[in-house]
């Protein structure tokens, strides 16, 4: 059923009990979903039917999660913007989702305005702030329209969100998740780790993307706690981490490695955090340790894309951590296979191409027959395109992206495994390894280095690197880039992409 249903049962059970925090801003269940309704009243009014799709151009704000819900309690699919999309992006999906109104602020209202010049759509622009140049504003439908008390049925395989990759080779593309993908995650993260009404969750991976919505929102949602909303800022995170005794959070590595570098040798203990979820990419052991070392929190390991609706393995908190490990998958949600380019299963304790398929995974990309047959085998599983191995005890270790490997000299080198090793060092704040070209080698292994201080040099590295018995041979970096930073994605992941033009 629609998925909005179930998270209404929810509130009915706490209305007075906060759900939402944004700087000293504070709204019940209730209230949020009083809103919700009044959103879901006018877009039925206004003719949105179900399944049509209602964009949302917002940061993580209390604003957007009233559009959220009342864009499905209409029966409509959610399109949340990615928020550092350039216009054509954002022109782009508009288009390709066909979208029937946008939801924006009114900073953003010039923005949108332009990169929508020319489309129909620019008569249905609604701004979540008093502002002109709009049809209207989120205060006014919120203070003029009724509540509508009726959920547009939806069933399990409709689609309930159309979210949008960053695009980064190309056009983003339309990732659908169903009512049936949201409810499968949110309810598996409740049963995993224990989430219950008493937890506080602090959501600062942004709410467009798998790490804000699936891993934390929709699960905290549903089980009735209350989630405070920020945008990354490394500092105000620690604080609020200790001020609101937060229990369940969510990051990505970069994030993870920003709170070590913030502290240095200061120590901020923070043992209310009994779930830090960290994701994204592959994890660098030395800087997992020293978060522990400096915070007390114990990171939890998943993994989980766009198109696995944010998290389809993970580590089991009543087990023994393995380090390095991936967890195990949730098998009440997906199953999965580990092949060779064939297809064919690999054996233990050899890598090969993970697949998955289950209630987490997206039926397709939308409108995209070419990438869902590339993507999809016959029989449903979906190719990843991540490269792991299986230990005997079926946890899951994670080595690298299919695309992302270097082949130098005819030898497979997996660039995140030389990203963990260099990661130990005490002169390397941050690095990202990527493949360059080189004459005889075809590719070498280049590292592009952060440094904990000034006056690190290239030569420092390249010194550390014959130390080190991981780093030598076709591992070694040949090529050591020594910069202030390394540019990220919306989702704070390295943005390798920009890296390989720029250091090509």
């Amino acid at each position: 059923m629609n998925f909005y249903t179930n998270l209404r049962r929810t509130a009915d059970r706490t209305p007075n009990a906060v759900a939402i925090r944004h700087d000293t801003h504070e709204v019940t269940y209730v209230d949020l979903f009083d809103r919700a309704a009044r959103v879901a009243r006018f877009l039925v009014d206004r003719g949105v039917l179900p399944g049509q799709r209602v964009g949302i151009l917002m940061h993580n704000q209390p604003e957007w999660i009233v559009t959220l819900l009342g864009i499905w309690q209409a029966g409509a699919v959610v399109v949340p913007y990615n928020y550092l999309f350039h216009p054509s992006a954002l022109r782009h999906t508009t288009i390709d989702a066909d979208v029937q109104w946008v939801f924006t602020t009114a900073v953003d209202v010039p923005r949108t305005v332009d990169a929508l010049e020319g489309l129909d759509i620019l008569g249905r622009i609604v701004s979540s702030d008093d502002t002109e140049g709009v049809f209207t504003t989120l205060p006014a439908i919120i203070s003029t329209t009724e509540p509508i008390t009726d959920v547009v049925p939806r069933l399990d395989s409709d689609d309930a969100v159309l979210m949008y990759t960053s695009g980064s080779t190309g056009q983003p593309k339309g990732v659908r998740q169903t009512h049936r993908n949201c409810g499968a995650v949110s309810e598996a993260a409740i049963d995993v780790w224990s989430i219950t009404r008493d937890d506080r969750a602090l959501v600062c991976t942004p709410l467009f993307h798998v790490g804000g919505l699936q891993l934390v929102l929709l699960p905290m949602l549903l089980a009735g706690g209350t989630t405070t909303l920020r945008r990354w800022a490394v500092r105000e995170w620690l604080k609020d981490a200790a001020r609101l005794q937060i229990t369940v959070t969510a990051l990505v590595p970069a994030m993870m490695i920003d709170i070590v570098n913030e502290l240095g040798d200061t120590r901020l203990p923070l043992d209310s955090i009994r779930v830090c979820a960290i994701g994204g990419s592959a994890l660098p052991q030395s800087r997992l340790t020293a978060l522990t070392a400096a915070t007390n929190i114990v990171p939890v390991n998943i993994y989980g894309q766009t198109e696995q609706s944010g998290v389809s393995i993970t580590e089991p908190p009543h087990e023994d951590r393995r380090e390095g490990s991936m967890g195990k998958p949730l098998e009440q949600i997906v199953e999965i296979r580990i092949v060779t380019p064939l297809g064919e299963d690999v054996g233990t304790g050899d890598i090969g191409e993970l697949w998955v398929r289950g209630d987490a995974v997206t039926p397709g990309y939308w409108q995209l027959p070419e990438a869902n047959s590339n993507k999809f085998t016959p029989e449903g599983w979906f190719r990843t395109s991540d490269l792991v191995r299986r230990a005997e005890d079926g946890y899951l270790y994670y080595v690298d992206r299919t695309d992302d490997m270097i082949i130098s000299g005819g030898e497979n080198v997996f660039p995140q495994m030389v990203e963990g090793f260099l990661s130990a060092s005490p002169l390397v704040a941050e690095v990202a390894v990527i493949g360059t070209p080189h004459e005889r080698l075809s590719n070498q292994v280049t590292a592009i280095v952060v440094p904990t201080e000034p006056g690190v040099s290239a030569a420092d590295i390249a010194a550390y690197c014959e130390s080190d018995p991981n780093l030598r041979g076709l591992q070694r970096p040949r090529r050591i880039e020594i910069v202030d930073s390394i540019p990220r994605t919306a989702t704070n992941k390295i943005d390798r992409p920009l890296l390989k033009k720029r250091f090509v």
